[in-house]
Protein backbone atom coordinates (compact mmCIF):
# COMPACT_ATOMS: atom_id res chain seq x y z
CA UNK A 1 0.00 0.00 0.00
CA UNK A 2 1.48 3.33 -1.08
CA UNK A 3 1.57 5.79 1.81
CA UNK A 4 1.92 9.51 1.15
CA UNK A 5 3.01 10.40 4.69
CA UNK A 6 3.21 9.04 8.22
CA UNK A 7 2.09 10.70 11.46
CA UNK A 8 2.10 9.85 15.14
CA UNK A 9 -1.69 10.06 15.17
CA UNK A 10 -4.30 10.48 12.46
CA UNK A 11 -7.56 11.96 13.71
CA UNK A 12 -10.77 11.33 11.78
CA UNK A 13 -12.82 14.50 12.29
CA UNK A 14 -12.22 18.19 12.88
CA UNK A 15 -14.72 19.11 15.57
CA UNK A 16 -14.34 19.88 19.27
CA UNK A 17 -13.22 16.39 20.30
CA UNK A 18 -10.73 16.19 17.45
CA UNK A 19 -9.25 19.62 18.20
CA UNK A 20 -8.92 18.98 21.92
CA UNK A 21 -7.11 15.72 21.18
CA UNK A 22 -4.89 17.31 18.53
CA UNK A 23 -3.84 20.19 20.80
CA UNK A 24 -3.01 17.82 23.67
CA UNK A 25 -1.14 15.44 21.36
CA UNK A 26 1.03 18.24 19.99
CA UNK A 27 1.76 19.41 23.54
CA UNK A 28 3.11 15.90 24.09
CA UNK A 29 5.34 16.21 21.01
CA UNK A 30 3.23 14.34 18.48
CA UNK A 31 2.86 15.01 14.76
CA UNK A 32 -0.87 15.06 14.05
CA UNK A 33 -2.99 14.75 10.91
CA UNK A 34 -6.58 15.89 11.18
CA UNK A 35 -9.09 15.00 8.48
CA UNK A 36 -11.76 17.51 7.54
CA UNK A 37 -14.83 16.23 5.69
CA UNK A 38 -17.02 19.30 6.15
CA UNK A 39 -16.68 22.65 7.85
CA UNK A 40 -13.85 22.83 10.31
CA UNK A 41 -15.11 23.01 13.88
CA UNK A 42 -17.80 20.34 13.58
CA UNK A 43 -21.36 20.52 14.83
CA UNK A 44 -21.12 22.79 17.86
CA UNK A 45 -19.78 25.99 16.34
CA UNK A 46 -21.34 25.57 12.89
CA UNK A 47 -24.85 24.13 13.30
CA UNK A 48 -25.30 23.35 16.99
CA UNK A 49 -24.56 25.10 20.28
CA UNK A 50 -23.46 28.51 19.05
CA UNK A 51 -26.00 29.24 16.28
CA UNK A 52 -28.93 27.85 18.26
CA UNK A 53 -28.15 29.81 21.41
CA UNK A 54 -27.75 33.12 19.61
CA UNK A 55 -31.16 32.71 17.91
CA UNK A 56 -32.76 31.47 21.15
CA UNK A 57 -31.55 34.65 22.86
CA UNK A 58 -32.94 36.75 20.03
CA UNK A 59 -36.30 35.03 20.44
CA UNK A 60 -36.24 35.71 24.18
CA UNK A 61 -35.50 39.40 23.62
CA UNK A 62 -38.33 39.61 21.11
CA UNK A 63 -40.81 37.87 23.41
CA UNK A 64 -39.99 39.27 26.86
CA UNK A 65 -40.96 42.96 26.43
CA UNK A 66 -44.41 42.03 25.19
CA UNK A 67 -45.03 39.42 27.89
CA UNK A 68 -43.48 41.16 30.87
CA UNK A 69 -44.78 40.61 34.39
CA UNK A 70 -43.90 44.17 35.35
CA UNK A 71 -46.90 46.50 35.55
CA UNK A 72 -46.24 49.80 33.87
CA UNK A 73 -44.06 48.22 31.22
CA UNK A 74 -45.05 46.87 27.87
CA UNK A 75 -44.26 47.48 24.25
CA UNK A 76 -46.03 46.44 21.08
CA UNK A 77 -44.83 43.32 19.31
CA UNK A 78 -41.86 44.27 17.18
CA UNK A 79 -41.16 43.03 13.67
CA UNK A 80 -39.00 39.90 13.56
CA UNK A 81 -36.62 39.99 10.60
CA UNK A 82 -35.51 36.37 10.66
CA UNK A 83 -33.30 36.80 7.61
CA UNK A 84 -31.33 39.57 9.34
CA UNK A 85 -30.99 37.50 12.50
CA UNK A 86 -29.74 34.50 10.52
CA UNK A 87 -27.22 36.66 8.65
CA UNK A 88 -25.93 37.98 11.98
CA UNK A 89 -25.81 34.41 13.34
CA UNK A 90 -23.82 33.29 10.31
CA UNK A 91 -21.31 36.11 10.79
CA UNK A 92 -20.84 35.05 14.41
CA UNK A 93 -20.33 31.44 13.38
CA UNK A 94 -17.76 32.39 10.74
CA UNK A 95 -15.86 34.53 13.24
CA UNK A 96 -15.74 31.84 15.90
CA UNK A 97 -14.86 29.15 13.37
CA UNK A 98 -11.99 31.32 12.17
CA UNK A 99 -10.63 32.24 15.62
CA UNK A 100 -11.35 29.08 17.59
CA UNK A 101 -10.53 26.46 14.97
CA UNK A 102 -8.94 27.59 11.73
CA UNK A 103 -6.38 29.92 13.30
CA UNK A 104 -5.63 27.37 16.02
CA UNK A 105 -4.85 24.71 13.43
CA UNK A 106 -2.88 27.03 11.17
CA UNK A 107 -0.88 28.36 14.10
CA UNK A 108 0.32 24.90 15.13
CA UNK A 109 2.98 23.54 12.76
CA UNK A 110 2.59 20.06 14.26
CA UNK A 111 -0.99 19.80 12.92
CA UNK A 112 -1.59 18.90 9.28
CA UNK A 113 -5.12 19.37 7.93
CA UNK A 114 -6.24 16.87 5.30
CA UNK A 115 -9.40 17.98 3.51
CA UNK A 116 -11.77 15.28 2.34
CA UNK A 117 -13.80 12.39 3.69
CA UNK A 118 -11.65 9.93 5.63
CA UNK A 119 -12.01 6.19 5.43
CA UNK A 120 -10.01 3.55 7.26
CA UNK A 121 -8.35 1.04 4.94
CA UNK A 122 -6.49 -0.82 7.69
CA UNK A 123 -5.74 -0.46 11.38
CA UNK A 124 -3.01 2.08 10.64
CA UNK A 125 -3.95 3.59 7.28
CA UNK A 126 -6.56 6.16 6.30
CA UNK A 127 -7.59 7.20 2.81
CA UNK A 128 -8.46 10.87 2.44
CA UNK A 129 -9.48 11.68 -1.11
CA UNK A 130 -6.76 10.19 -3.32
CA UNK A 131 -4.18 10.11 -0.51
CA UNK A 132 -3.36 7.36 1.96
CA UNK A 133 -1.70 8.37 5.22
CA UNK A 134 -0.36 6.21 8.02
CA UNK A 135 -0.68 6.74 11.73
CA UNK A 136 0.98 4.99 14.63
CA UNK A 137 -2.30 5.67 16.40
CA UNK A 138 -5.76 6.53 15.15
CA UNK A 139 -8.45 8.58 16.84
CA UNK A 140 -12.02 8.53 15.55
CA UNK A 141 -13.88 11.74 16.43
CA UNK A 142 -16.41 12.01 13.62
CA UNK A 143 -19.30 13.18 15.80
CA UNK A 144 -23.00 12.72 15.13
CA UNK A 145 -25.85 14.01 12.98
CA UNK A 146 -29.62 14.40 13.38
CA UNK A 147 -31.42 11.06 13.71
CA UNK A 148 -34.16 10.52 11.13
CA UNK A 149 -36.79 8.00 12.30
CA UNK A 150 -38.64 5.61 10.04
CA UNK A 151 -41.99 7.32 9.43
CA UNK A 152 -44.25 6.30 6.52
CA UNK A 153 -44.28 9.03 3.89
CA UNK A 154 -41.37 11.00 5.32
CA UNK A 155 -39.37 10.53 2.14
CA UNK A 156 -42.12 12.26 0.14
CA UNK A 157 -42.08 15.59 2.03
CA UNK A 158 -39.53 18.30 2.70
CA UNK A 159 -38.79 18.15 6.40
CA UNK A 160 -36.39 20.11 8.57
CA UNK A 161 -33.64 18.92 10.86
CA UNK A 162 -32.14 21.17 13.51
CA UNK A 163 -29.49 22.18 10.98
CA UNK A 164 -32.10 23.22 8.43
CA UNK A 165 -34.27 24.99 11.00
CA UNK A 166 -31.40 27.25 12.06
CA UNK A 167 -30.92 28.32 8.43
CA UNK A 168 -34.52 29.38 7.74
CA UNK A 169 -34.73 33.00 6.64
CA UNK A 170 -38.53 33.24 6.52
CA UNK A 171 -40.55 32.79 9.69
CA UNK A 172 -42.82 29.75 9.42
CA UNK A 173 -46.48 30.39 10.11
CA UNK A 174 -46.87 26.95 11.66
CA UNK A 175 -44.65 24.01 12.57
CA UNK A 176 -45.06 20.47 13.87
CA UNK A 177 -42.08 19.20 15.85
CA UNK A 178 -41.65 15.44 16.21
CA UNK A 179 -39.71 14.68 19.37
CA UNK A 180 -39.78 15.73 23.00
CA UNK A 181 -36.10 16.07 23.85
CA UNK A 182 -33.94 19.14 24.35
CA UNK A 183 -33.68 20.04 20.65
CA UNK A 184 -37.45 19.86 20.21
CA UNK A 185 -38.13 22.07 23.23
CA UNK A 186 -35.39 24.62 22.54
CA UNK A 187 -36.26 25.15 18.89
CA UNK A 188 -39.98 24.76 19.48
CA UNK A 189 -40.03 27.58 22.04
CA UNK A 190 -37.71 29.67 19.87
CA UNK A 191 -40.00 29.55 16.85
CA UNK A 192 -43.07 30.06 19.03
CA UNK A 193 -41.53 33.26 20.35
CA UNK A 194 -40.78 34.40 16.82
CA UNK A 195 -44.51 34.04 16.12
CA UNK A 196 -44.84 30.51 14.73
CA UNK A 197 -47.72 28.29 15.81
CA UNK A 198 -45.86 25.27 17.21
CA UNK A 199 -47.11 21.78 18.05
CA UNK A 200 -44.70 19.34 19.72
CA UNK A 201 -45.49 15.63 19.31
CA UNK A 202 -43.99 13.23 21.85
CA UNK A 203 -44.78 9.51 21.96
CA UNK A 204 -43.97 9.16 25.66
CA UNK A 205 -46.01 10.33 28.65
CA UNK A 206 -43.95 13.53 29.01
CA UNK A 207 -41.13 15.50 27.44
CA UNK A 208 -37.48 15.27 28.55
CA UNK A 209 -37.50 11.59 29.50
CA UNK A 210 -33.88 11.88 30.69
CA UNK A 211 -35.02 14.09 33.58
CA UNK A 212 -37.08 13.31 36.68
CA UNK A 213 -40.86 13.55 36.53
CA UNK A 214 -41.09 16.73 38.61
CA UNK A 215 -38.61 18.53 36.38
CA UNK A 216 -40.10 17.39 33.08
CA UNK A 217 -43.65 18.11 34.21
CA UNK A 218 -42.64 21.57 35.41
CA UNK A 219 -41.12 22.74 32.13
CA UNK A 220 -43.89 21.03 30.17
CA UNK A 221 -46.53 22.99 32.10
CA UNK A 222 -44.59 26.25 31.67
CA UNK A 223 -44.31 25.80 27.92
CA UNK A 224 -47.98 24.93 27.59
CA UNK A 225 -48.94 28.00 29.61
CA UNK A 226 -46.78 30.07 27.26
CA UNK A 227 -48.81 28.81 24.32
CA UNK A 228 -46.98 25.83 22.84
CA UNK A 229 -49.15 22.84 22.03
CA UNK A 230 -47.54 19.69 23.44
CA UNK A 231 -49.17 16.39 22.51
CA UNK A 232 -47.75 13.61 24.68
CA UNK A 233 -48.54 9.88 24.38
CA UNK A 234 -48.98 10.50 20.69
CA UNK A 235 -47.87 8.07 18.00
CA UNK A 236 -46.99 9.34 14.52
CA UNK A 237 -48.53 7.07 11.88
CA UNK A 238 -47.37 8.86 8.75
CA UNK A 239 -46.84 12.16 6.98
CA UNK A 240 -47.89 13.50 3.59
CA UNK A 241 -48.07 16.67 1.57
CA UNK A 242 -51.53 18.27 1.49
CA UNK A 243 -51.52 21.40 -0.64
CA UNK A 244 -49.05 23.88 0.82
CA UNK A 245 -48.94 22.08 4.14
CA UNK A 246 -47.55 18.89 5.60
CA UNK A 247 -50.11 16.63 7.25
CA UNK A 248 -49.00 14.51 10.19
CA UNK A 249 -51.35 11.63 11.00
CA UNK A 250 -51.19 10.69 14.67
CA UNK A 251 -52.99 8.55 17.22
CA UNK A 252 -53.49 9.87 20.73
CA UNK A 253 -55.33 7.97 23.45
CA UNK A 254 -56.69 5.63 20.79
CA UNK A 255 -58.11 8.43 18.64
CA UNK A 256 -56.80 9.30 15.18
CA UNK A 257 -56.04 12.92 14.41
CA UNK A 258 -54.41 14.91 11.63
CA UNK A 259 -52.06 17.81 12.36
CA UNK A 260 -51.22 20.25 9.57
CA UNK A 261 -48.40 22.77 9.40
CA UNK A 262 -46.27 24.69 6.98
CA UNK A 263 -43.10 23.01 8.23
CA UNK A 264 -42.20 19.70 9.85
CA UNK A 265 -39.19 19.58 12.16
CA UNK A 266 -37.68 16.21 13.02
CA UNK A 267 -36.01 16.46 16.43
CA UNK A 268 -35.55 12.86 17.53
CA UNK A 269 -32.00 12.94 18.81
CA UNK A 270 -28.65 12.19 17.21
CA UNK A 271 -27.07 9.25 15.40
CA UNK A 272 -23.32 8.58 15.19
CA UNK A 273 -21.21 9.32 12.13
CA UNK A 274 -19.72 5.83 12.23
CA UNK A 275 -21.03 4.60 8.90
CA UNK A 276 -18.98 4.90 5.72
CA UNK A 277 -15.65 5.43 7.46
CA UNK A 278 -14.29 1.91 7.00
CA UNK A 279 -14.68 0.52 10.51
CA UNK A 280 -15.04 -2.94 9.00
CA UNK A 281 -11.56 -2.73 7.47
CA UNK A 282 -10.04 -2.21 10.90
CA UNK A 283 -12.29 -4.59 12.87
CA UNK A 284 -13.81 -1.93 15.11
CA UNK A 285 -16.95 -2.95 16.98
CA UNK A 286 -20.08 -0.82 17.29
CA UNK A 287 -23.26 -1.26 19.33
CA UNK A 288 -26.79 -1.71 18.04
CA UNK A 289 -27.19 2.04 17.47
CA UNK A 290 -23.87 2.32 15.61
CA UNK A 291 -21.93 3.98 18.43
CA UNK A 292 -18.29 2.90 18.55
CA UNK A 293 -17.52 0.69 21.53
CA UNK A 294 -14.67 1.91 23.73
CA UNK A 295 -13.25 0.80 27.06
CA UNK A 296 -12.78 3.01 30.12
CA UNK A 297 -9.62 4.47 28.56
CA UNK A 298 -11.44 5.30 25.29
CA UNK A 299 -9.64 2.59 23.32
CA UNK A 300 -11.73 0.75 20.72
CA UNK A 301 -11.67 -3.00 20.17
CA UNK A 302 -8.50 -2.40 18.14
CA UNK A 303 -5.30 -1.79 20.13
CA UNK A 304 -4.05 1.13 18.02
CA UNK A 305 -7.38 2.95 17.54
CA UNK A 306 -9.18 5.22 19.97
CA UNK A 307 -12.46 7.13 19.78
CA UNK A 308 -13.92 10.18 21.50
CA UNK A 309 -17.00 12.40 21.43
CA UNK A 310 -20.49 11.81 20.12
CA UNK A 311 -19.45 8.86 17.95
CA UNK A 312 -18.92 6.83 21.15
CA UNK A 313 -22.41 7.47 22.53
CA UNK A 314 -24.04 9.43 25.37
CA UNK A 315 -23.58 11.82 27.00
CA UNK A 316 -23.56 13.75 23.72
CA UNK A 317 -22.09 17.09 24.76
CA UNK A 318 -19.26 19.22 23.43
CA UNK A 319 -17.30 19.57 26.71
CA UNK A 320 -17.60 15.83 27.33
CA UNK A 321 -16.19 15.06 23.88
CA UNK A 322 -13.38 17.56 24.35
CA UNK A 323 -12.37 15.99 27.68
CA UNK A 324 -12.51 12.55 26.11
CA UNK A 325 -10.25 13.74 23.30
CA UNK A 326 -7.69 15.01 25.82
CA UNK A 327 -7.74 11.77 27.80
CA UNK A 328 -7.43 9.65 24.67
CA UNK A 329 -4.34 11.63 23.62
CA UNK A 330 -2.76 11.30 27.05
CA UNK A 331 -3.45 7.58 27.12
CA UNK A 332 -1.94 7.16 23.65
CA UNK A 333 1.29 9.04 24.18
CA UNK A 334 1.87 8.85 27.92
CA UNK A 335 0.32 5.49 28.73
CA UNK A 336 -1.56 7.41 31.39
CA UNK A 337 -4.44 4.93 31.65
CA UNK A 338 -6.74 7.81 32.58
CA UNK A 339 -10.49 7.24 32.59
CA UNK A 340 -13.48 9.53 32.29
CA UNK A 341 -15.50 10.37 35.38
CA UNK A 342 -19.10 10.72 34.25
CA UNK A 343 -20.58 11.12 37.74
CA UNK A 344 -20.49 14.93 37.83
CA UNK A 345 -21.19 16.06 34.29
CA UNK A 346 -23.75 18.89 34.15
CA UNK A 347 -26.27 19.06 31.34
CA UNK A 348 -28.77 21.71 30.37
CA UNK A 349 -31.74 22.47 28.15
CA UNK A 350 -31.80 26.08 26.93
CA UNK A 351 -35.49 26.73 27.19
CA UNK A 352 -36.75 29.71 29.16
CA UNK A 353 -36.62 28.96 32.06
CA UNK A 354 -33.64 26.67 31.60
CA UNK A 355 -33.52 23.04 32.70
CA UNK A 356 -30.32 21.62 34.16
CA UNK A 357 -29.08 18.58 36.05
CA UNK A 358 -25.98 16.95 37.48
CA UNK A 359 -25.29 13.68 39.26
CA UNK A 360 -27.78 10.93 39.99
CA UNK A 361 -31.54 10.92 40.15
CA UNK A 362 -33.27 9.25 43.08
CA UNK A 363 -33.83 6.10 41.05
CA UNK A 364 -30.23 5.98 39.81
CA UNK A 365 -28.86 6.41 43.32
CA UNK A 366 -31.04 3.65 44.71
CA UNK A 367 -30.06 1.38 41.83
CA UNK A 368 -26.47 1.80 43.01
CA UNK A 369 -27.44 0.70 46.50
CA UNK A 370 -27.51 4.13 48.14
CA UNK A 371 -30.02 5.06 50.81
CA UNK A 372 -31.19 8.48 49.66
CA UNK A 373 -33.84 11.08 50.19
CA UNK A 374 -34.98 13.87 47.90
CA UNK A 375 -36.97 17.07 48.15
CA UNK A 376 -38.08 19.88 45.85
CA UNK A 377 -37.78 23.62 46.44
CA UNK A 378 -40.38 25.79 44.74
CA UNK A 379 -38.79 28.93 43.32
CA UNK A 380 -41.49 31.02 44.96
CA UNK A 381 -39.33 30.82 48.11
CA UNK A 382 -36.25 32.31 46.39
CA UNK A 383 -36.08 36.10 46.89
CA UNK A 384 -34.36 36.85 43.56
CA UNK A 385 -36.95 34.80 41.68
CA UNK A 386 -39.70 36.79 43.36
CA UNK A 387 -37.93 40.08 42.68
CA UNK A 388 -37.74 39.45 38.93
CA UNK A 389 -41.15 37.72 38.68
CA UNK A 390 -39.65 34.41 37.56
CA UNK A 391 -40.93 32.02 40.19
CA UNK A 392 -42.01 29.29 37.79
CA UNK A 393 -39.77 26.31 38.36
CA UNK A 394 -38.16 24.27 41.09
CA UNK A 395 -34.95 22.73 42.40
CA UNK A 396 -34.78 19.03 43.27
CA UNK A 397 -31.89 17.79 45.41
CA UNK A 398 -30.96 14.18 46.15
CA UNK A 399 -28.80 13.41 49.19
CA UNK A 400 -27.42 10.31 50.89
CA UNK A 401 -29.50 9.74 53.98
CA UNK A 402 -26.81 9.14 56.59
CA UNK A 403 -23.96 11.39 55.45
CA UNK A 404 -26.17 14.13 53.95
CA UNK A 405 -23.81 14.05 50.96
CA UNK A 406 -25.25 15.62 47.81
CA UNK A 407 -25.41 13.03 45.02
CA UNK A 408 -27.62 14.80 42.46
CA UNK A 409 -29.59 17.88 41.57
CA UNK A 410 -32.06 18.88 38.87
CA UNK A 411 -33.74 22.22 38.37
CA UNK A 412 -35.97 24.43 36.27
CA UNK A 413 -34.98 28.06 36.73
CA UNK A 414 -33.98 31.25 35.03
CA UNK A 415 -30.30 30.92 34.06
CA UNK A 416 -30.35 27.36 35.39
CA UNK A 417 -27.53 26.35 33.04
CA UNK A 418 -25.26 28.81 34.85
CA UNK A 419 -26.17 28.04 38.44
CA UNK A 420 -25.95 24.24 38.03
CA UNK A 421 -22.16 24.52 38.25
CA UNK A 422 -22.30 25.07 42.01
CA UNK A 423 -24.17 21.79 42.27
CA UNK A 424 -21.59 20.19 39.96
CA UNK A 425 -18.79 21.11 42.34
CA UNK A 426 -20.86 19.82 45.25
CA UNK A 427 -21.40 16.44 43.61
CA UNK A 428 -17.83 16.13 42.35
CA UNK A 429 -16.21 17.02 45.67
CA UNK A 430 -18.74 15.12 47.81
CA UNK A 431 -20.11 18.17 49.63
CA UNK A 432 -22.81 17.73 52.23
CA UNK A 433 -25.84 19.94 52.59
CA UNK A 434 -24.06 21.68 55.49
CA UNK A 435 -21.19 22.69 53.18
CA UNK A 436 -23.66 24.52 50.97
CA UNK A 437 -25.69 26.00 53.80
CA UNK A 438 -22.58 27.52 55.38
CA UNK A 439 -21.34 28.98 52.09
CA UNK A 440 -22.27 32.65 51.90
CA UNK A 441 -24.03 33.51 48.65
CA UNK A 442 -24.51 36.89 47.05
CA UNK A 443 -27.99 38.17 47.87
CA UNK A 444 -30.25 38.22 46.01
CA UNK A 445 -29.27 35.74 43.29
CA UNK A 446 -30.83 32.74 41.60
CA UNK A 447 -27.89 30.62 42.75
CA UNK A 448 -29.12 31.12 46.31
CA UNK A 449 -31.71 28.51 45.38
CA UNK A 450 -28.96 25.88 45.64
CA UNK A 451 -28.28 26.79 49.27
CA UNK A 452 -31.99 26.92 50.06
CA UNK A 453 -32.53 23.50 48.49
CA UNK A 454 -29.94 22.14 50.93
CA UNK A 455 -31.73 23.84 53.84
CA UNK A 456 -34.97 22.04 52.99
CA UNK A 457 -33.69 18.83 54.56
CA UNK A 458 -33.34 20.38 58.02
CA UNK A 459 -35.71 23.38 58.06
CA UNK A 460 -38.89 24.81 56.66
CA UNK A 461 -37.48 27.43 54.27
CA UNK A 462 -40.86 29.14 54.01
CA UNK A 463 -40.41 30.23 57.66
CA UNK A 464 -36.88 31.64 57.30
CA UNK A 465 -35.95 35.28 56.87
CA UNK A 466 -33.73 36.25 53.94
CA UNK A 467 -30.20 34.75 54.16
CA UNK A 468 -30.95 33.00 57.46
CA UNK A 469 -29.36 29.63 58.20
Amino acid sequence: MRTDRSFDVVILGSGSSAFAAAIKATELGARVAMTEAGLIGGTCVNVGCIPSKTLIQAAELSYAPVHTAYRGLGVPQGRVDLAALVRQKDRLVRRLRQHKYLEVAEGNDQITRLKGRARLVSQNHVRVGDRVVKGRWMLIATGSRPCIPSIPGLETVRYLTSTDALALTTRPRSMVVIGGGFIALELGQMFHRFGTKVTIVERGPRVLKAFDDEIAESIQAILREEGLAIATQTRVNGVRRVGKHIAVDVTRHGRAKRLKAEHLLIACGRTPNSDGIGLEHAGIAVDAQGFIQVNDELRTTVESIWAAGDVTGPPLATPVGAREGVLAAENMFKGAKRTMDYTAIPRAVFTDPEVAAVGMSTAEARAQGLQVEADCLDLIHVPKAAAIYQTKGLVKMVIERGTKRIVGMQLVASRGADIIHEATLAVRHRFTIHDLIRTIHVYPTMSEAIRMAAQMFIKDVSRLSCCAE
